[in-house]
């Protein structure tokens, strides 16, 4: 089975795609106080559950999600047809990178994909590209809130300087050419609902789907769990920070 596909199939259950919940997800868009007719642009949107909470929030807005994954852009365009809000939004089967647009838009968000562009700087700098002078940005990203032991990185594959702290974190994005105006740090129980939810539902379809692909997405679960349980948890955090553009 493909990443992509063990991806969205381990988030049917949690399409935020991040250790956050509803209420904070919500709390989130609601603190940008987008202007009407706002423009959104998700980066990385998946099955596109904040940038659809959005166009509720938000009716005179419209929006565009960009992802590779073609099963998630299937689930968010059902999700869109569901909710009454498929005349408000455009996918695109496209890389985060690739995607160009004619006009600026109000708020863009990219939340735990910034792997898509390489780290959270470039991520910055791309989001910047499509933001129209003084817009908002919502970026989730990693950070280390504890530091890591050698064992830890070893098991993630990861260097000492992959993520920053919390404070490094903000630093980084004012020193890029933003304001933080809003944030909210995940809390222990939101990844905890996250990873449980990831790797449970990725179990429960592996046992309903006996054979090869049964198999590999039972693997990637335990190995995920594992990593999770032994690995990162309590030492990576993850925050989702509001930013205005200042540059």
């Amino acid at each position: 089975m493909d990443r992509q596909l063990i991806s969205h199939i381990a988030h049917l259950d949690h399409p935020i795609a991040a250790p956050v919940s509803e209420t904070h997800l919500e709390r989130l868009l609601t603190r940008a106080k987008l202007p009407a007719g706002a423009r959104i642009l998700d980066l990385g949107c998946g099955e596109a559950a904040w940038t659809l909470r959005a166009l509720e929030l938000y009716p005179e807005a419209t929006a565009d999600g960009v992802d590779i994954s073609r099963q998630g852009l299937t689930s968010a365009r059902e999700d869109a047809d569901r909710r009454g809000l498929a005349d408000r939004i455009r996918l695109h089967d496209i890389s985060a990178t690739d995607f160009t647009s004619a006009e600026l838009y109000d708020l863009v968000l990219c939340v735990g994909a910034t792997h898509a562009f390489g780290g959270l700087k470039p991520t910055l700098d791309g989001v910047r590209r499509h933001l129209r002078p003084g817009g908002l940005a919502l970026v989730g990203e990693g950070f280390w809130e504890t530091p890591p032991t050698p064992e830890v990185l070893a098991r993630l594959g990861a260097e000492p300087d992959e993520y920053a702290d919390l404070s490094g974190t903000v630093t980084l994005v004012e020193s890029a050419g933003y304001a933080t105006v809003y944030a909210h740090t995940s809390e222990r129980a939101e990844w905890d609902e996250y990873e449980w939810s990831w790797t449970g539902t990725l179990i429960n379809w592996a046992l309903d789907h006996p054979g090869p692909d049964g198999d590999a997405a039972l693997a990637a679960a335990h190995e995920h769990r594992d990593m999770w349980l032994n690995g990162y948890r309590d030492i990576l955090g993850f925050v989702t920070l509001l930013l205005r553009r200042t540059d």
